[in-house]
C-alpha cells in the first residue's frame, strides 16, 4: 500500500458524533484513501505520529465576514491555525454580489465595517461573477457562499423604505435565482440592517421561492435578538413552513440582560416546528459577547438612503437630540446601546479614522473627546465612513451554553475581520479551540465527539458538502489533528490577533497546510459550489 500522507496512531473523532476510535488514516490525491490498520510495510512520501492526539476532520465555519478581506489575504492565517478548513461567505444579508454599475459606491460604503481595509476593484457584476473572481485566488481554506438578501434589495431598490414593486419583485427574484444556479448554498437576510430591515415578511417569502429549486437554505440575522426574539424565531419558521425549504436561524441568541433566559422559548418553538416537518436549525459562536458596526445603536429610519443621508443627519444637531432620546429610551428595535450594556459594554475595536479610540469603551472614548458617550459614538460613525467594528456586552454565559447543547445548533465564528494589526472580536482567532478548551475539556458541557460534530459532519450536511466533514474513505482529506490536553484559545478582546495552541496539523484537500503549528504557505482551497 502506497500514500501520500500516512497518519499512524490517532484517536479519530469522525465528525458523525460516533465514539472516537484509534486508527491511521491514509491520504491519497487529495482525498482519504484507508482509515484503519495501516501495515508497517506501506509507504507513504510523508508520515505523521499522531500518538495520543486527536484526527477529526476540518472544521466547516458556517458562518463568516471573510469575503472582502479575501481579496488580500486569500490564505487565511487565522483560520487555519484554528483548523478551519472550508469557510461560508455571505451572511447576514451583505455579500459582494450582485451588484449594478449605478450602486457600485453605495454598496463599497455599505459594506465598509466588513472590508478590514480591503479596496475593492469591483470588477465583477452578477453572483457568478464573484464566484469566478474567488477562482482567481490561491485560497488557503475552501470557500463557500451565499448570497445576501440586503444587496439583493440594494441592487434592485437602493436604501428605499417601502415595499417593492411587483417589477422590482421579479427582479430580486431573477437575481437570487442567478446566484442559486451560479452556485451559492442559500440566501442569507440581515434584518437589523438596512436595507434588509425595510422588508416585510410578504416580501421575504416572496423571495426565497427561488431557494426551492435546489433546496438552497435560507440563513437569518433576524429582526429581533432581544425583546421580540420569539417572534423573531417564528418569522423565520414560518418562511420555511410555507416554501418547504431548509432555514437556519443566524448566531441564535437574546440579546440584552432583561431577555436573558428567552433561548429557552425560543429553542421550544424550534422542536416544536422540526415535529411539525418544518426543516429548522441554528448556529452561534461560543462568546457572550457580539461584534458588529456601531450603527448598531442607530434606529433604522436614520439610515434609509445609505451613509451619505446618515451623515447628511447627523449633521444636523436637531437629529442628534432626537436620535440621542432614542436610543436612550426605545427598545422597539435591537437597540445595542441598551442590549450592549450601555457605554460601559461597548468596546471599540476597528476605528481606522479615529484610531486613539480602538480598544477602549465608548464610555471612556466620550471622556476623551469631552462629549457624552452618545455624541461621541454620532462622530465615531460619521469619521469612519462605516469602517467600524465594536463588541457589546449583550449576552449571558448560561444562555450560550444552553443553546450549544441543543441538537440543532451547529458552531460557528461569526467573525468580521479587522485590517492588518488592527482589532477584531476575539473569534477571529480562537473560536474552535475555545469549543475544545472551554466547552469540552474544561467545562465538560459537550463530549469531544458532540463539539467535533458540530463544527463539521453538522454544518457539512446542512450546506450539503457531500465531500467534507467526516472521516471516511473517499472524503475529501480536510484533516485536523490537535492536542485534547494542551489545545485552547488565546485572544482576547485587549489582544484578539493571538494564535491558538495544540493545533498541530492542518490538511486541507490532502495538501499540509499548518505543521506543528506553523503555516507551511501551501494554499489548495477551493471554491465550492452547490450543485
Amino acid at each position: 500500500m502506497n500514500f501520500d500522507v500516512i497518519i499512524r496512531n490517532a484517536i479519530v473523532v469522525d465528525g458523525t458524533n460516533s465514539p472516537w476510535f484509534k486508527a491511521d488514516v491514509g491520504i491519497s490525491n487529495g482525498r482519504i484513501d484507508f482509515v484503519g490498520k495501516v501495515p508497517l510495510d506501506a509507504t507513504g512520501k510523508e508520515e505523521v505520529d499522531a500518538e495520543g492526539k486527536v484526527l477529526c476532520p476540518g472544521f466547516i465555519d458556517g458562518h463568516t465576514h471573510a469575503d472582502f478581506v479575501l481579496l488580500q489575504d486569500p490564505l487565511m492565517l487565522s483560520k487555519l491555525k484554528q483548523g478551519v478548513t472550508t469557510q461560508i461567505i455571505g451572511q447576514c444579508g451583505i455579500s459582494p454580489a450582485p451588484v449594478t454599475d449605478d450602486k457600485v459606491e453605495m454598496l463599497d460604503q455599505y459594506v465598509g465595517f466588513f472590508k478590514g481595509g480591503t479596496t475593492l476593484d469591483w470588477t465583477w457584476r452578477s453572483f457568478g461573477g464573484w464566484l469566478d473572481k474567488l477562482e482567481t485566488l490561491s485560497l488557503g481554506t475552501n470557500i463557500g457562499a451565499c448570497v445576501g438578501q440586503g444587496t439583493v434589495r440594494l441592487a434592485v431598490m437602493g436604501f428605499e423604505n417601502r415595499q417593492p414593486t411587483q417589477d422590482e419583485m421579479e427582479k430580486m427574484r431573477a437575481y437570487v435565482e442567478e446566484a442559486i444556479d451560479s452556485g451559492a448554498f442559500g440566501l442569507t437576510s440581515g434584518l437589523i440592517y438596512p436595507p434588509g430591515v425595510y422588508s416585510s415578511h410578504e416580501e421575504l417569502c416572496a423571495l426565497t421561492t427561488a431557494l426551492k429549486k435546489k433546496n438552497a437554505l435560507y440563513l437569518s440575522h433576524m429582526r429581533s435578538e432581544s425583546g421580540a426574539v420569539v417572534e423573531s424565531v417564528m418569522e423565520t419558521i414560518d418562511i420555511g413552513h410555507k416554501n418547504d425549504i431548509p432555514v437556519q436561524i443566524s448566531h441564535h441568541k437574546a440579546a440584552g440582560k432583561m431577555y436573558w433566559g428567552l433561548v429557552q422559548t425560543t429553542l421550544q418553538k424550534v422542536d416544536e416546528a422540526r415535529a411539525n416537518g418544518v426543516d429548522v436549525t441554528l448556529d452561534l459562536y461560543p462568546y457572550d459577547y457580539s461584534s458588529t458596526t456601531l450603527r448598531a445603536i442607530l434606529p433604522a429610519w436614520i439610515q434609509e438612503g445609505g451613509l451619505q443621508k446618515l451623515n447628511e443627519r447627523l449633521a444636523d444637531p436637531s437629529v442628534r437630540k432626537q436620535v440621542m432620546g432614542e436610543i436612550k429610551t426605545d427598545v422597539s428595535w435591537d437597540n445595542y446601546y441598551l442590549l450592549g450594556g450601555c457605554s460601559e459594554g461597548i468596546t471599540l475595536l476597528y476605528t481606522p479614522k479615529t484610531p486613539e479610540c480602538e480598544g477602549k469603551t465608548l464610555s471612556e472614548v466620550g471622556k476623551l473627546m469631552g462629549k457624552s458617550p452618545i455624541e461621541a459614538a454620532f462622530d465615531i460613525i460619521v469619521a469612519n465612513g462605516g469602517s467600524d467594528t465594536v463588541c457589546y456586552n449583550a449576552m449571558s454565559e448560561d444562555d450560550v451554553q444552553y443553546v450549544m447543547k441543543h441538537p440543532a445548533a451547529m458552531f460557528v465564528s461569526d467573525s468580521i475581520f479587522g485590517a492588518s494589526g488592527g482589532k477584531s472580536h476575539p473569534r477571529t482567532f480562537g473560536t474552535n479551540p475555545r469549543v475544545l478548551c472551554k466547552y469540552v475539556r474544561e467545562e465538560k458541557v459537550l463530549t469531544i465527539e458532540q463539539a467535533v460534530w458540530k463544527m463539521t459532519g453538522f454544518p457539512a450536511a446542512r450546506y450539503g458538502l457531500q465531500t467534507k466533514g467526516i472521516i471516511r474513505e473517499g472524503m475529501d482529506a480536510d484533516i485536523v489533528i490537535f492536542d485534547p490536553e494542551t489545545v485552547r484559545d488565546k485572544a482576547t478582546i485587549e489582544n484578539p490577533q493571538q494564535d491558538p495552541e495544540g493545533i498541530e496539523y492542518v490538511f486541507v484537500n490532502g495538501v499540509k497546510t499548518v505543521e506543528k503549528g506553523v503555516c507551511t504557505g501551501k494554499t489548495a482551497g477551493r471554491v465550492l459550489r452547490k450543485k
